[in-house]
């Protein structure tokens, strides 16, 4: 499990070390381009249904992982969040898209070998 460290918020974000990869390109991606744009996700376990946080470059972020190597991450679910992020809706992530894309993603890697 990854951890997010967003500006100074004294509460840090836990993320799935492969999701916080591919928000990590996503966010640099963005930031070094100058945008800014939203993030919005659901986790009903913290305690409330609905988080959105304003991702600008001049608010710090720290990217944390609970692995020592990464894994190659998917070109299409990377493309399908950089197109969500550069829409006036901002980027969301929702658990079951995310599950439904790692599993395409392992059986893809899987038929590769």
């Amino acid at each position: 499990m990854g951890t997010l460290f967003y500006s100074s918020d004294a509460q840090p974000i836990s993320i799935d070390d492969r999701l916080l990869q591919y928000l990590q390109v996503v966010l640099s991606t963005k930031l070094r381009r100058g945008e800014s744009f939203t993030i919005t996700w659901t986790d009903e376990a913290a305690g409330h249904k609905r988080t959105t946080l304003w991702v600008q470059p001049s608010i710090s972020m720290r990217f944390q992982y609970g692995a020592v190597e990464s894994e190659p991450l998917s070109g299409g679910y990377l493309r399908q969040l950089a197109d969500q992020a550069a829409m006036s809706s901002g980027l969301l992530l929702n658990a079951a898209t995310w599950q439904q894309h790692e599993d395409a993603h392992r059986v893809r890697v899987l038929a590769a070998a």
